[in-house]
């Protein structure tokens, strides 16, 4: 099974100069964890999650308002592809340690595919319950 079996087509993005407070009410509007960050191009530039907001905006008591998105979001972001594998998006969260990914088509966002998404298809259970464990861990294990 592919990604773009699974994944949502529907996203909502993003511009790196809109607010922290802008990306949070889109967050809570939407029912979100995630937004794709993109450029005026609609490029990929990074993805800002409510984590990030709370982490990199709220705990260091910047104010929402007045904090940019490029400044608190995640860059070089995990992606995938819809023609990739779903199990091999899977062990890219695990490897990550992410829950969402964006999936690129030709250098633009056309959906997101979370863990979520992977573990309503039964096919996957094995592997989303692996890829949770692995995320959940918060000491990243070294493979050598």
């Amino acid at each position: 099974m592919q990604v773009r079996d699974l994944m949502n087509p529907s996203v909502v993005t993003i511009t790196p100069q809109e607010s922290a407070s802008l990306a949070a009410r889109l967050l809570s509007r939407h029912n979100l964890g995630a937004l794709p960050v993109c450029g005026n191009d609609g490029g990929l530039r990074g993805i800002v999650t409510d984590r990030d907001i709370v982490l990199r905006c709220i705990a260091a008591e910047d104010d929402p308002a007045q904090t940019q998105v490029k400044d608190i979001m995640t860059r070089n972001c995990a992606v995938v592809s819809p023609d990739d594998d779903a199990r091999e998006a899977t062990r890219l969260m695990a490897a990550r340690q992410v829950r969402r990914l964006p999936v690129l088509e030709g250098g633009k966002v056309v959906g997101m595919v979370s863990l979520g998404d992977l573990a309503k298809c039964r096919q996957f259970d094995m592997e989303a319950g692996k890829a949770l464990s692995e995320i959940s861990d918060p000491v990243k294990k070294i493979e050598g």
